[in-house]
């Protein structure tokens, strides 16, 4: 925005600095002056005005208080005194009618007689032309003026063209109307450049009794245009929602000084003062030989609900904790009053500040201790570190677990579904958890009768309903799961299960997914895991959907933390499901109380590991665990591993017997271990397990 450098020095005694000095105090202070050009005897300073700061500094006396404030000096501002002819009054002449008071707060107006309409001094014209302005006659020229000077549009009516004919209505006593309304659909109106726009029920019009008179806060209209004609003149200084002109003005594509101001809001209790000013300036220069304008007496003003000064309360210690310096509180209170705002009273290091109206960007304690460090000056507080102490966020132990689960089985290819919380009879009778399910009492259908007591059941659905799109399917849920205890209550806990479906290998997903179960928890620190051969019988009935040949439960020091295996084909037939489907499910909250946060780091040995197979026969109701403890209990250190990789019972097994082939891997840690050393430790391992007369190493 363009602003003159001698209109600014006329509200001041004193010499301002110059205009580059000038221009470099106010981008000091927030204030960025793109430009400072030489126009005659005059300086164009083009100032880029912030948003929040339009309200006020939209005008010479908002960039001059802004001045006043940086330099510590006093501001002259006219006082607004008017000179009014007590033979007539304005109520006389006019009255006003404004329909929507949430469109228009506030509409003032002031009648004028007896004024000469011609050119402007050649000082008006030379500050206009300097704005952007194009001079046109005295009248207009006053009113764009004293936009320019206090920030506050006006306009000026012809009273004698609008609807009706009444030169002497103080005498006749029938005012002349002025409505503000919102258009009509389709009413039409012709602004003062001549252009014809069509308006609708969103833009508000300043209207006579049948016409449109100006498209409200954006542009007058022909019909009561000021001619040289024009004897009585009615100054209109209103206050428009910034809403509803910026909606106008995007809907007609019409933008002017006018509702660029009222767009970013105006203090309402400046229309009074801005009328005052124009009404003056008329009386004083649109005169004819000697014989001056009569403003007549009193206002016609519409305010409906008065808009008073804020007040907040300004702790000092706040200031200084906010700012980082401490400012003496004496400069505070003087930087606060050359910023034009009042101190009541203070206790106890609180001021009351008293924020004028026209401050619109001040509501809260932040937006003065800005002001009061933008005027201070922010180049006189040092650059230091907050004195702050730093601690760590208290860690959620239940997400921290859940996201590092997640993350694990997203970086081997599983997909995380989210399932309902809920089952319905066909899963009850299927799955056969009678004794765990629990009845929602107003459930949503017949299919959500049951809250789930496993994830499994709505798992193997999803595999259900998509087989058919898919070869391999690799997916994960971990919810919350109800079961009902022993004293008729519920139970809720986390459980985590993932399953694998391979219609063109279906033959290696038992290790697929064993090997995942075993990276999940080497990843979460967890140390002695075992797979233990597990047999449901019709008295495990929860545990039936597991093939009751192919089925480990998961221990981690002799604690149950899960199960692993095969499904049943039984449960598969129902569900038509035609390739074999692996599955682990877990019991979360058991997981994570074995997992560890902090590992201990263990060097990977530079030295080769050998790995020797052996396959055990013994009867089918010896576990598994039996076995490793056995292997464990006389393997030494230089056993590093032992796994389950096969549990055969086929054709040429003894009836009532399996064979169990384990991968047993020995290193060191400081050597290359020698053959000898490998096979005396293998024979010692086959000595020890071929002491049970019913176990047979195979060779």
């Amino acid at each position: 925005m363009k602003f003159s450098y001698n209109w600014l020095q006329s509200f001041f005694n004193k010499k301002l600095p110059e205009p580059k000095k000038l221009a470099e105090l106010l981008t000091m202070h927030s204030f960025e002056v793109s430009a400072v050009e030489k126009s005659g005897k005059d300086y164009i300073l083009d100032i880029d005005v912030l948003p929040n700061r339009a309200p006020d500094c939209f005008s010479h006396i908002g960039i001059a208080r802004e001045i006043a404030a940086i330099l510590n000096c006093k501001l002259q501002i006219a006082n607004g005194k008017l000179s009014e002819d007590k033979n007539s009054r304005a109520k006389d002449f006019l009255s006003v009618e404004v329909k929507d008071k949430i469109a228009c707060p506030r509409y003032t107006a002031r009648i004028v007689c007896d004024v000469k309409v011609g050119p402007s001094p050649k000082w008006i014209q030379e500050r206009l032309k300097i704005c952007g302005l194009r001079p046109i006659n005295n009248i207009v020229d006053i009113a764009n003026y004293v936009m320019l000077e206090t920030g506050q549009p006006l306009h000026a009516f012809d009273l004698d063209k609008l609807e009706g004919v009444n030169p002497k209505p103080q005498i006749l006593n029938k005012p002349k109307k002025i409505i503000v309304r919102f258009a009509k659909e389709r009413e039409k109106i012709v602004t003062l450049d001549e252009e014809k726009y069509d308006l609708n029920n969103e833009i508000l019009v300043i209207a006579d009794s049948k016409n449109p008179l100006a498209i409200a806060g954006i542009k007058g209209g022909l019909m009561a245009e000021i001619t040289k004609l024009t004897k009585i003149i009615v100054i209109e200084s209103a206050n428009f929602a910034p809403r509803v002109v910026r909606k106008g003005s995007k809907k007609l594509g019409l933008k002017t000084d006018a509702s660029w101001r009222f767009e970013h809001g105006i203090d309402p209790n400046l229309t009074e003062f801005a009328i005052n000013r124009a009404a003056d300036l008329i009386r004083q220069i649109a005169h004819l030989h000697g014989r001056y304008p009569k403003v007549a007496s009193g206002l016609v003003d519409i305010y409906s609900k008065k808009v008073l000064p804020k007040k907040i309360k300004l702790d000092l210690a706040y200031i200084e904790r906010l700012l980082g310096a401490k400012i003496p509180q004496k400069e505070i209170i003087k930087i606060l009053t050359r910023l034009g705002l009042k101190i009541e009273n203070w206790k106890l290091k609180i001021l009351n500040v008293v924020v004028p109206t026209f401050r619109l960007d001040i509501s809260l304690p932040e937006d003065l201790i800005e002001e009061i460090g933008r005027i201070y000056g922010y180049q006189k507080i040092k650059a230091d570190f907050p004195a702050v102490s730093l601690r760590p966020f208290k860690i959620n132990e239940a997400i921290f677990w859940e996201n590092k689960v997640k993350d694990i089985l997203k970086e081997v290819g599983f997909c995380e579904v989210y399932n309902y919380s809920f089952l319905g009879e066909r899963e009850k009778e299927i799955f056969g958890f009678e004794e765990k399910f629990i009845e929602v009492l107003n459930p949503v259908s017949v299919f959500s009768k049951y809250l789930r007591p496993s994830l499994i059941p709505n798992l193997l659905k999803n595999v259900k309903e998509n087989m058919d799109s898919f070869d391999k399917i690799k997916i994960f849920e971990l919810g919350t799961i109800f079961k009902k205890t022993s004293n008729k209550n519920h139970s809720e806990k986390k459980a985590l299960a993932g399953l694998i479906f391979n219609k063109i290998a279906p033959e290696e997903l038992f290790y697929e997914i064993k090997g995942i179960c075993d990276l999940i928890f080497e990843r979460l620190g967890i140390a002695s895991v075992w797979y233990d051969e597990f047999k449901p019988t019709p008295e495990d009935s929860p545990f039936l959907i597991w093939h009751p040949k192919k089925c480990a439960e998961i221990k981690v020091d002799h604690r149950e933390v899960g199960f692993l295996g095969e499904i049943s084909p039984k449960i598969l037939n129902t569900l038509k499901i035609r390739n074999k489907i692996i599955l682990f499910d877990i019991d979360f909250e058991e997981l994570i109380k074995v997992s560890a946060k902090e590992q201990e780091y263990q060097p990977i040995s530079q030295y080769p590991a050998a790995i020797r197979d052996l396959a055990v026969l013994v009867p089918r109701d010896v576990r598994v665990e039996e076995i490793l403890n056995k292997i464990e209990n006389v393997s030494g250190p230089l056993v590093r591993d032992v796994d389950l990789f096969d549990i055969y019972e086929g054709e040429e097994i003894p009836e009532g017997k399996k064979n169990l082939a384990f991968h047993i891997i020995y290193q060191s840690e400081d050597r290359t271990l020698k053959s000898e050393e490998i096979e005396e430790i293998q024979q010692k391992i086959i000595k020890t397990l071929e002491e049970n007369p019913e176990w047979e190493v195979r060779r």
